[in-house]
């Protein structure tokens, strides 16, 4: 994959640390994060032609799972056997599901399927299917390409792929605009059930280039969402760096980096409060909390039965307003959905922006307004007032 390497601090923090320090109150305002790709000389491997072009559908494997060898996931397990030559996970898991796996001569149609030693394991892959998804012309600030992977710098806002109520003016759109894709991986799921919360290694980063559909397919495939190239995914409201593969060998050869942890990510962001150090490593497991399906919460300990490990580290850069906020760096060792977010909550510093994890901006303000002279009020809350997302940024990726 191509090297990235962090910008220089974003423009939104130099702004906010100049009106905390009662230096230009009254001109601050936010303004967009930025990226950039520097040293960008490195190349991906290049793929043999067939398994750029989809002629991987129909390859066979017919494997037992040495005798001794622990429980393991289907997809995992078929994965790891294909994935040098190629095929994704989102490749086998759509195999499966189109019934092409069997264990023992009995077809299974579940990606979550324990195999053990001595199991007898068939597969076929599937087809490439045609993307649903409409190209759309939107630009798209890039700031690394090759034949084989794209890193875009996401803007704010900009949802990463279709889904329900975003059906245009996604990422996913405009790389296929870009990118004049035709053809890719196939992989439908309900969001809603359970393997949704147990359906990878890593939910916001891997094996996501799923869900593309044909009237030939089912139709729960044909239900399904286009997401032509995704690796890996950011909210909605995070601006930053996010690498897109162009072909199927590219894919695989990242997703099998970002479940081996092997790609660098560094996030930062503006908390409410400072964490207490001011750097440490937060290990707690993540599990979609009961109470609203849209938040995810961080758990001490491992007892939740859909609870999984989540560890990262955070690095304070600079202290506001005598404690009120601060500059957060955060570097991932899982990529659990809304690790970041989940894990501040946890360590009771929310994100400046996030509603959802609790960083409103009443809390803000209730943080900044006493550690902030009296005359700077009227800027501080027109300030606040304008945070319409939670304040983070994808600022590197290697």
């Amino acid at each position: 994959m191509a090297a990235a390497t962090a910008a220089p601090p974003p423009a939104i923090a130099a702004t906010f640390s100049a009106l905390l320090r009662r230096q230009a109150a009254r001109t601050c305002r936010f303004r967009p994060f930025y990226a950039r790709c520097v040293a960008s000389n490195a190349r991906a491997e290049a793929a043999e032609p067939e398994s750029r072009g989809g002629g991987l559908g129909g390859t066979r494997l017919e494997e037992a799972v040495p005798a001794g060898e622990g429980l393991s996931r289907i997809d995992a397990w078929i994965s790891a056997r294909l994935g040098g030559g190629g095929v994704s996970r989102a490749r086998v898991q759509a195999s499966i599901r189109a019934g092409l796996v069997a264990v023992n001569g009995r077809p299974v149609s579940k990606v979550s399927h324990m195999v053990k030693g001595g199991d007898l394991v068939s597969c076929t892959v599937s087809e490439l299917q045609p993307l649903r998804a409409e190209a759309e012309d939107i630009p798209l600030d890039i700031v690394y390409e090759d034949d084989h992977v794209l890193v875009v710098n996401k803007p704010a806002h900009m949802v990463v792929h279709p889904a329900p109520g975003n059906a245009n003016g996604t990422l996913v759109n405009a790389i296929l605009h870009h990118c004049r894709i035709s053809t890719f991986t196939c992989l439908a799921r309900n969001s809603t059930g359970d393997d949704y919360l147990d359906s990878s290694d890593d939910d916001v980063d891997v094996f996501d280039v799923d869900q593309f559909t044909t009237e030939v397919v089912s139709s729960e495939v044909r239900d399904a969402l286009g997401r032509p190239g995704i690796v890996h995914r950011l909210d909605k409201g995070t601006r930053g760096l996010l690498v897109v593969a162009k072909d199927e060998h590219s894919h695989a050869q990242l997703a099998e980096q970002f479940k081996l942890h092997t790609i660098r990510r560094v996030y930062i962001s503006l908390t409410c409060g400072v964490p207490h150090p001011n750097s440490g490593r937060i290990e707690a497991s993540i599990a979609r909390d009961p109470n609203n399906r849209i938040r995810m919460v961080a758990i001490a300990g491992s007892g939740h039965r859909y609870a999984r490990n989540a560890a990262s580290r955070y690095k304070v850069r600079e202290v506001f307003a005598g404690g009120g906020s601060a500059l957060v760096e955060w570097r991932l060792e899982t990529g659990r959905t809304h690790q970041i977010r989940a894990h501040a909550k946890y360590i009771g510093i929310p994100l400046l922006g996030d509603e959802t994890y609790g960083g409103t901006k009443s809390m803000a303000l209730s943080l900044l307004r006493p550690r902030t002279p009296s005359k700077y009020h009227s800027a501080l809350s027109d300030l606040i007032s304008k945070v319409d997302r939670p304040c983070l940024h994808a600022a590197l990726l290697g």
